[in-house]
């Protein structure tokens, strides 16, 4: 499962939050134009990945409801970043040709990636 979480900060200085859900999490972050997505496996959740130097906390900032891979895509569409966290979430991003496999590293068997478009 991916879990969606969206807030959205807009230009009139009123918040939007709404949940959505796809087969893992997802949290979409947006001031202007500039849209986040930050996207989890639900079984990820409130776990805590090191390797190395590396150190990765999948903390509440990916919590929300769960989507379809279609809906957590569409999220995808419109981000002009975003963090990825398991082996779902990366996949679905990747196979859509948001992020490539070169750019996804492994933190303790974890797949994590990050999307900045420019």
């Amino acid at each position: 499962m991916i879990s969606v979480k969206v807030y959205c900060k807009l230009r009139n200085r009123k918040s939007f939050r709404g949940d959505f859900t796809l087969k893992s999490d997802v949290a979409e972050f947006s001031k202007g134009e500039d849209v986040l997505v930050a996207a989890c496996d639900s079984e990820l959740l409130g776990k805590k990945f090191s390797e190395g130097e590396l150190c990765l906390e999948v903390s509440s900032f990916y919590d929300g409801k769960k989507v379809s891979e279609k809906t957590f895509l569409e999220h995808m569409a419109n981000a002009t970043s975003a963090n990825l966290v398991g082996e779902k979430t990366v996949d679905a991003a990747t196979k859509a040709g948001f992020i490539s496999k070169e750019n996804v590293i492994m933190i303790q068997g974890v797949p994590y990636a990050v999307m900045v478009r420019v």
